[in-house]
């Protein structure tokens, strides 16, 4: 399809209002014709009554007209044009692991028979007190990028729910206080240091990330403190990484079985939009 501006000539539009009506009777008929013609005029008559009277009424309007129209369209070859996505048919063929095999096989049942055992409340308290412990990622984070009101609330948060959330064990800063946790990581700090574009990439066994996420991954967990507690390094926050996602896929099994499974666009636009929004709202 062109992208030339198209120009559409409207040399004329007759158009023919008729009117008719009887003061004795109670019929009325109203009619209206239009039609493109060399001419320029609009026509009206009104006819009032039998031998009432007739009135017609010629309104010469130009109507030459040019509408000009551009058009841009939109093919997913333009979408992925605006995708720094150079490794695609690798993260395809990874997406497809991590989705069909991975997760349908394996992780799914693992999260089922999870679930089986522990219950909805248990596994929302798992996932408090697992948010807890990386408080000191967010609040490390938040000072690298200079969110300094972002620090503040995650020392808060901490100490509230350490204090009156048993350990974590309940979010009260959230619920109680309104003190939402900061959107912090080494990923988006490494973007506010320059970092600012960076490959798509999917990797077997993870999520999906961009190479910058990627490093930023592995400094978050070494600033994760189970990691100091296990001899071998990262042994304690990879252990905490996946009972966190079995504990999570655990929590949105049933939604996900009403949900079909993402395509690789999909997912890859969800994350680099999710990642985007984050950016902007520094």
């Amino acid at each position: 399809m062109s992208d030339r501006p198209q120009a559409y000539g409207w040399h004329s539009l007759l158009c023919r209002a008729q009117f008719s009506a009887c003061w004795r009777g109670a019929i009325a008929r109203v009619s209206f014709r239009a039609s493109l013609l060399s001419g320029s005029m609009v026509l009206v008559e009104i006819f009032v009554g039998t031998g009432c009277g007739t009135v017609t009424v010629a309104v010469t309007v130009p109507l030459d007209v040019a509408v000009v129209t551009e058009t841009k369209t939109v093919t997913p070859e333009t979408e992925l044009a605006e995708v720094y996505d150079p490794w695609k048919p690798f993260n395809s063929q990874m997406h497809t692991f991590n989705n069909d095999y991975f997760d349908q096989y394996l992780m799914k049942p693992v999260a089922g028979g999870y679930s089986e055992v522990v219950g909805e409340g248990e596994r929302r308290i798992i996932r408090n007190l697992l948010d807890n412990i990386t408080t000191p990622k967010r609040f490390l984070n938040s000072l690298l990028e200079g969110k300094f009101g972002g620090a503040g609330r995650e020392l808060s948060r901490f100490l509230i729910n350490f204090t009156l959330g048993g350990g974590g064990m309940t979010d009260v800063a959230k619920y109680q206080f309104g003190i939402e946790k900061s959107d912090a990581d080494f990923g988006l700090t490494l973007e506010v240091w320059g970092w600012t574009q960076s490959r798509y990439l999917v990797v077997p066994f993870m999520p999906p990330l961009t190479v910058r996420d990627a490093v930023g991954t592995v400094v978050d967990m070494v600033m994760n403190p189970v990691t100091l507690v296990f001899p071998i390094p990262f042994i304690g926050a990879l252990a905490k990484d996946t009972l966190a996602y079995v504990n999570n896929r655990g929590l949105r099994l049933e939604i996900d079985q009403n949900m079909e499974e993402p395509l690789y666009s999909e997912l890859r636009s969800s994350y680099l939009n999710q990642r985007a929004e984050l950016i902007q709202a520094r």
